[in-house]
């Protein structure tokens, strides 16, 4: 186990998140704060990045403005994008950092820009549930 993977799960900790699943070996952590918008977040240790996703819905099946929304709402957000998985099956939650100078303060700040676009787009994502599968 890396001293950056260590360092990650004590910051998750920190911010008392709740460490639902670990993979030491492949240095990641799924952790979640449902209060807060955070359900099946992957923080992904990949030196020299840290990668953090977490799906946020099923890509529906009329995806007619969903794109040009994801994209409106990418511009406003802190930290992090809307992105689509490479099947196009799932719109995800994505930021990478810099392991190498990983701080406290960026870590939080990531995470809170997803609680942050969830509570703000969330209305307008459930929206397009209707024509998920």
């Amino acid at each position: 186990m890396s001293d950056k993977f260590e360092l990650v799960k004590n910051y998750v900790l920190d911010m008392d998140l709740n460490i639902t699943h670990e993979d030491e070996p492949e240095e990641l952590v799924i952790v979640e704060d449902e209060e807060n918008g955070i359900k099946n977040l992957v923080i992904d240790c990949e030196d020299p990045i840290l990668i953090l996703e977490q799906v946020i819905m099923p890509v529906p099946k009329e995806t007619e403005g969903l794109y040009k929304a994801l994209l409106k709402m990418n511009r406003t957000l802190v930290h992090g994008a809307f992105a689509v998985d490479e099947e196009e099956k799932v719109i995800m939650f994505r930021d990478t950092l810099q392991l190498e100078n990983l701080d406290y303060n960026e870590l939080e700040a990531s995470i809170e820009a997803l609680s942050l676009a969830m509570a703000e787009y969330s209305g307008e994502l459930l929206k397009y549930v209707s024509s998920t599968n």
